[in-house]
């Protein structure tokens, strides 16, 4: 996996998660963004399981990918970027945030989220992506990141002659 020095335009954080699948279709999409991947731990899967790689097909070489135990180690690494956190649960929508270079677009896990005692300490950093049917709990957590993601990159004029 490859760890490039330059600084990404956009980092993507998974914190806690659980699906492999999920996992690998993201770092797909880190991989054709040239966005760095953080998985913050514990992870619900081994980094070797053949589902992961799967699903990141053979784009694994060009993943920028960041490792951490767990929250705390993450955030003693990355003590000054902007942080935008994403939940079901949150008030405002992706498209109200301004996104700016070198953004952590943060994503907690399928079944638990980020936690409701995490996001009440960063409501005014918070987002979701709407589902407009009642019975319907959350979006896959893949779609989610490719929505905010494919969205940043617009507002940061990347997408212009790509």
């Amino acid at each position: 996996m490859n760890a490039r020095a330059a600084s990404p335009l956009l980092n993507i954080v998974l914190v806690r998660p659980e699906i492999p699948q999920n996992s690998g279709s993201i770092a797909r999409l880190a991989a054709a963004t040239n966005t760095r991947l953080h998985l913050v731990g514990p992870l619900g899967y081994s980094l070797e399981d053949r589902y992961l790689k799967r699903a990141g097909l053979d784009y694994w070489p060009l993943v920028d990918l960041r490792t951490y135990a767990g929250w705390d180690e993450f955030a003693a690494e990355h003590r000054d970027p902007q942080f935008r956190y994403f939940s079901a649960r949150a008030e405002r929508t992706y498209l109200d945030a301004s996104y700016g270079p070198g953004d952590f677009l943060v994503f907690g896990s399928e079944t638990k989220g980020l936690g409701a005692e995490f996001l009440a300490a960063r409501t005014d950093s918070s987002y979701r992506v709407p589902i407009f049917e009642p019975g319907v709990r959350s979006l896959n957590l893949a779609n989610a990141v490719s929505i905010v993601v494919y969205e940043a990159l617009r507002q940061l004029g990347a997408l212009s002659g790509a």
